[in-house]
């Protein structure tokens, strides 16, 4: 008798979950998902924990395929020649196809003092450190919040509508991703409710103390509590299992999200590296790598051919406290337009977009494979192409010079 094929999808984040769900197509795939925490995470509500308004966390019963295992622990290293993982309380898994999906937290801050004194929220257990913090600080105590992207933006408004007093440093533009018309109706909307915004040049974060933080401008702001949402990280459990990964410490992969160490691993979400052109971190990017991941293994264990990753962006949706928001709408390929919905209106839409992002996940694990109509990106060959252009000059040139 022929054995199932065993296959473990690290990490319980979006792509994991869709990873997961989509390889339960297959009656004789065994799905085993590892996640260090019981519960799945909607980390686009994080902001809304921090705040008291919503709880992030969702119960796997509502969003994973009744066919997958769920072991709660961590991965501490992935032994690709062995075909194994190890756990972190103990014991092997074996694998006959693993999915990397283990996503992204903060990174590591390289400001003086920030790591001591400032509290990260990329990860709902930073969110539960900071919330009796919050808590605990009197509503007229200045809250600093550092960096201009959704996160900060999002958490700014989330307490500024609770009456906190809080200033937006964001060590550049704000709204980078946005259009200027949408970076504006952002920047109304904060100012309305009272976000002392700083951005543009010499708003860049030197220094982080207890009370204070310090600007590269030589402005002084005092913070009773600081907040850091600038940038994100990935594991490094790639790197620690002699994985090749980007600088950022993503897998590098081919276009099929395919390692290019081990054909038997496949990457998907925040930590994928397809051929060092990854996506922008985010759900968005997430529900599209996890179930092409898998179709991939799927296409192996049929004996055809995997298709190349296809992956479309709609827009950029950010929340401005309960009763406003923004949807900007971008190209496929991700560049903002000149549209955007603000407003009450962008408010439903952000929240339409967080329920039907849960639902997206209870839909695969029921329908593994009916969910094919995400926006796809024409664009990524002549990326490639490019990329291919540039990488064939450059060894010629740099050989030449030697």
């Amino acid at each position: 008798m022929n054995r199932n094929t065993e296959v473990i999808v690290i990490g319980g984040g979006y792509a994991g979950v869709m990873a997961a769900n989509r390889l339960t197509a297959r009656a004789d795939v065994t799905v085993t998902l590892v996640n260090p925490r019981p519960v799945f995470v909607e980390r686009i509500r994080l902001h809304q924990q921090i705040a008291g308004t919503r709880d992030a966390a969702v119960d796997y019963g509502k969003v994973l395929a009744k066919g997958v295992e769920l072991v709660v622990d961590t991965v501490t290293r992935i032994d690709a020649a062995g075909r194994a993982v190890q756990l972190g309380v103990g014991g092997t898994l074996r694998y006959d196809y693993l999915v990397y999906a283990v996503g992204s937290g903060s990174a590591d801050p390289t400001v003086p003092g920030a790591a001591e004194f400032a509290y990260p929220i990329a990860s709902v257990e930073e969110a539960e450190r900071l919330r009796p913090v919050l808590d605990a600080a009197p509503a007229t105590a200045p809250v600093t919040i550092v960096g201009g992207g959704p996160s900060g933006i999002e958490t700014a408004a989330e307490l500024a509508e609770q009456g906190r007093k809080v200033t937006l440093v964001c060590g550049g533009d704000l709204g980078p991703t946005l259009h200027p018309r949408g970076r504006a109706s952002v920047a109304g909307r904060l100012a309305a409710l009272g976000v002392t915004v700083l951005d543009g040049r010499g708003t860049k974060v030197a220094a982080v103390t207890r009370d204070a933080v310090r600007l590269a401008d030589g402005r002084e702001l005092p913070s009773e509590v600081t907040i850091w949402t600038a940038g994100f990280g990935v594991p490094d459990l790639a790197l620690r299992s002699g994985l090749s990964t980007d600088a950022l410490g993503r897998l590098r992969t081919d276009e099929t999200l395919t390692s290019i160490d081990d054909e038997r691993i496949l990457a998907a979400g925040d930590s994928a590296a397809p051929s060092d052109l990854p996506f922008r971190m985010g759900c968005q990017s997430a529900v599209q790598l996890g179930p092409q991941a898998a179709e991939t293994v799927l296409a192996r264990l049929a004996g055809t051919r995997p298709a190349p990753v296809s992956v479309g962006f709609a827009g950029t949706c950010i929340s401005l406290g309960r009763r406003y928001g923004i949807f900007q709408v971008a190209t496929k390929d991700d560049i903002a337009k000149k549209q955007h919905i603000g407003g009450r209106p962008g408010a439903k839409v952000k929240e339409i977009i967080c329920w039907s992002t849960v639902w997206q996940l209870g839909y695969e694990a029921r329908k593994p494979g009916r969910h094919t109509w995400w926006a796809k990106d024409p664009g990524r060959q002549e990326l490639l192409r490019a990329k291919e252009a540039e990488g064939a000059r450059t060894p010629a040139t740099a050989e030449q010079a030697a």
